[in-house]
């Protein structure tokens, strides 16, 4: 699969042996990337398209609700391949949040501080 026919091919498809729902959509670069910051700048437009058309593809095939899209990188990445997921999903499938326990920030302050520290890392060109 490509973004348009005239591109180079951004990606491939295919089911996830092990789905969350039957459905859920393995969507990987042709490069091999371990992870998204090892994606180039001039593939992510192609790639996220792909992902995007495989998401409305998914909801409108199957007649979900809606999809989950995710991307794990490094920790919980069980294969080293950047891979993104596209999971459907319909209300009341049982799943809950991200698959974890959420928390809270202990205030606005503490809030505060996590955004500071990852504005900070933005500007360095983290």
């Amino acid at each position: 699969m490509s973004s348009s026919p005239s591109s180079k091919p951004d990606g491939v498809a295919f089911l996830d042996t092990r789905p969350v729902f039957a459905g859920h959509v393995l969507v990987v670069p042709r490069t091999h990337l371990v992870t998204l910051a090892e994606l180039p700048a001039d593939l992510l437009p192609g790639y996220f398209a792909l992902v995007q058309r495989l998401a409305v593809a998914v909801e409108a095939a199957l007649g979900a609700g809606g999809t989950f899209v995710a991307m794990n990188t490094r920790v919980s990445q069980s294969v080293p391949h950047l891979h993104t997921h596209v999971v459907p999903r319909t209300k009341g499938d049982g799943l809950r949040g991200f698959f974890w326990p959420r928390t809270r920030y202990t205030d606005d302050a503490e809030a505060q501080t996590y955004a500071d520290r990852i504005s900070a890392s933005l500007g360095s060109g983290a």
